[in-house]
């Protein structure tokens, strides 16, 4: 089975690539996708919250340091690992990536880039979720504290 694993840069798509890996089994796995979508008229920059300095290059860039970091979940874990940065609305290159790859499943976060605790499930994830053509897991973060 091939898995598309999503990546906006955040932390919580990291804690969605390690949760696949906590209990997926690799001789099940053909081969893990990891893919970031850079918008191309986008105001805003791919905004990389693991890379450990700040970037200074391109949102391809940024993207591309996100992939990385995610790819390196899966380093010596058994399945062959792909990188692939695409370009356009992230919900639908991820939908056409699964469709592309014959996806068995894809692995998104819900609510990564911060957003508030009223909202369940990303927009991106919510589409993802309702459009791909196999199974989404959704990662939701985990709960935060009250103070």
């Amino acid at each position: 089975m091939h898995v598309i694993v999503a990546t906006d840069g955040s932390r919580q798509s990291l804690a969605a690539a390690k949760h696949l890996k906590s209990f997926a089994d690799p001789t099940k796995v053909t081969a893990v996708s990891v893919v970031a979508v850079v918008r191309p008229l986008a105001s805003v920059a791919f905004a990389d919250d693991l890379s450990e300095g700040r970037l200074d290059g391109t949102f391809r860039d940024a993207a591309q340091s996100a992939v990385d970091t995610i790819a390196a979940v899966f380093e010596g874990w058994g399945p062959k690992v792909n990188k692939r940065i695409r370009s356009g609305s992230a919900a639908n290159e991820i939908i056409k990536a699964a469709k592309q790859y014959d996806a068995g499943l894809v692995v998104v976060a819900a609510g990564g880039r911060g957003l508030s605790d009223s909202v369940l499930v990303g927009s991106t994830a919510q589409r993802v979720q309702h459009y791909a053509p196999c199974p989404v897991l959704v990662v939701r973060p985990a709960p935060r504290k009250r103070k």
